[in-house]
């Protein structure tokens, strides 16, 4: 297995450096849920299909060997709270060799 090391750092602020399996073709928000870093049933509410925001994040490394955003993913995060220059739904970023040492931080939940 080819895993990296990524940190993200959880809706409380505290950071967690975890390992992320680059050959199981995963996304971030699956790796969150994979780790337990926010709590069951408000991350990847959509199932990962970039139809809701609750896997928003800050990218905060690396943003320039992300892949341009989508459509679907602009038009979400049109529509989301919290939204910064560099937010990604975490649903679309997918696990590769090249994000070792990627930082993120989940956004705020909205309600």
């Amino acid at each position: 297995m080819s895993d990296i090391k990524i940190t993200i750092i959880d809706r409380e602020g505290e950071a967690h450096n975890v390992d992320a399996p680059t050959d199981m073709n995963m996304n971030l928000m699956e790796i969150v849920r994979m780790h337990e870093l926010a709590p069951e049933g408000t991350i990847g509410i959509c199932g990962g299909m970039a139809m809701c925001a609750s896997c928003q994040c800050y990218v905060l490394s690396h943003e320039h060997l992300m892949p341009e955003k989508s459509y679907e993913e602009e038009d979400m995060l049109d529509q989301a709270f919290f939204v910064k220059d560099n937010s990604r739904l975490g649903c679309q970023i997918h696990i590769t060799q090249e994000l070792e040492g990627l930082e993120v931080k989940l956004a705020p939940q909205s309600t």
